[in-house]
Parts: structure tokens; sequence; C-alpha cells
């Protein structure tokens, strides 16, 4: 999906919510642990009950990984259930990925070819030649690590003036366009939004951390928002385990829908 695409699908459901599909046994609804396959199960449900609210779908790979080849196949059951019935949904494999080049090529590979993700998120330490495999798919993108809503964030992104998040996102600018390359920024650093879209006017943001972990969707538009939206904003917790009854796809929709309403509010304020 490139970028024209993406933003045609915010503007026509008027939203730019990211469901995360952060799906652990221990959390799910009791009656779904019967089935061949409850982590799959609840994610269909999920994604059933959102989809029209939603642009994009997000699972972390280590809700799945966590649970050994099993979970690794919820993961792909997952991936291609949404490819096949909702096939204008954004995928963005939550991974973290990045390593030594030939190393990055193969997760390339995993996510990209394999899998078929439309993004993939890669932290950017060890520099340009460990973010570079992931570049050049077509209709594909690398989610790049900018600024983080974790407590530890201040341990280094802060360090230095400029202080190395500014200096790396400024930095990845030269590896590629804002056609293939979006940055991760936490809800909970909304504050420092306009000094990121100095650096990175064109590019799209991944901001998660609102809902459970308290971010507000008013700041993250109003500092983050460009001519062509430009946020993807993800919500998982608050979402997906509104409920743990039978009711949880439904109170799920209903949730989905709430997010979305205020988002139609603010795109119409600010874009």
């Amino acid at each position: 999906m490139n970028r024209n695409q993406l933003f045609e699908q915010i503007i026509a459901k008027r939203s730019f919510l990211c469901v995360g599909l952060d799906t652990e046994l221990d959390k799910i609804p009791k009656h779904l642990l019967t089935l061949e396959d409850p982590l799959f199960e609840f994610n269909k449900q999920v994604v059933d009950a959102t989809q029209e609210y939603a642009i994009a779908y997000k699972p972390n790979l280590a809700f799945y990984e966590a649970y050994g080849l099993k979970g690794w196949q919820s993961l792909e059951k997952t991936v291609q259930y949404i490819r096949s019935t909702y096939p204008n949904q954004f995928l963005i494999a939550d991974a973290k990925r990045g390593d030594i080049g030939n190393t990055s090529k193969m997760y390339a590979k995993a996510f990209f070819e394999n899998l078929n993700f439309d993004a993939i998120t890669v932290a950017p330490y060890m520099g340009e030649d460990s973010v570079t495999p992931f570049l050049g798919y077509n209709k594909k993108w690398v989610i790049l690590l900018g600024l983080t809503s974790n407590k530890g964030a201040a341990d280094f992104q802060f360090l230095d003036n400029p202080p190395i998040y500014q200096q790396v996102i400024k930095k990845s600018q030269q590896w590629a366009t804002p056609d293939e390359l979006m940055y991760v920024v936490g809800a909970t650093q909304s504050a420092m939004l306009q000094e990121i879209r100095a650096i990175a006017p064109a590019n799209f943001l991944l901001v998660p951390g609102v809902g459970a972990q308290g971010g507000s969707l008013e700041e993250v538009a109003k500092y983050g928002m460009n001519t062509q939206c430009g946020l993807i904003v993800n919500s998982s917790r608050a979402i997906i385990y509104a409920n743990n009854t039978e009711l949880f796809a439904k109170i799920a929709g209903e949730k989905a829908k709430e997010v979305r309403d205020e988002m139609d509010v603010l795109l119409q304020r600010y874009l």
C-alpha cells in the first residue's frame, strides 16, 4: 500500500486508527480456550468487529512467538484472514527488528515476502546498513523507532544536544523517502511532536500509547497531523480487552467506533 492509498483509506473511513493485536491466552475470554486456535479466533472476531473503524492492524510479534509454533501459526492465519477478507487494511508487523545487513535481509524476506505485511517496525541503533535491507520493497514500509514512551526512553533517547532521537530522525531522512519511511513516536511524548514534525514534515508517524497508556489523541492530532493526516494512532488493550465475556467482540467494536468518532472530529479540525 502506497502513501496515497493509505491516505484514501483514512479519508474514506474518517479514521487513522490502528488496532493492536497484542493477544494473550491469559486475557482472552475463557469460552474461546476450548477452540482449536483460540488466538486466531479472538483476532478474527476482533477484526470483524472493528474493521469498519480501523485503517490498520498491528500484531505485536512477541505475543505470538511466546507460544512457539502454534503462536506463529495463529499469526499467519490472522494475516491471511485480514489479507483475504479486508484487503484494504494496512498490516504492521510490530517486530522491532534491526541487525547486520544479511540478517536484516532475511527478516525483510520473512515479513514482506512470506507473511506479506505492509510495514515492519525497525530499531535504528545499528545504523544505516541494518535498515536499508528493509527498504526498496514495492509499497512496503519501514517504521523506524523514533521516540518511545517508556520510562527507559530517557536513558539514551534524550542524551546529547540536539537529543539522540532528533539525530536519528534527521539522519534517517537521508536513507529513504516519506513514501517508504515512517517513525514510531509515543503518544505520551506529544510535547515533542512539533519538533519531530519540523524534522520530518511529510512522514507518517505510528503513534502508540493512546488509550490504556494515557496519551492524548487531541494533542497528537494538534501537533502531529500534516496535509495527508500523517498519523496512524494505535490502541490495543483499551479496545481488544474492553470486555472478557461472549460480548467481547461487540464491545471492542463499540470502543473502536468511539475512537473513530473522535478522530473524525479531529480530521475535520486539523486536516
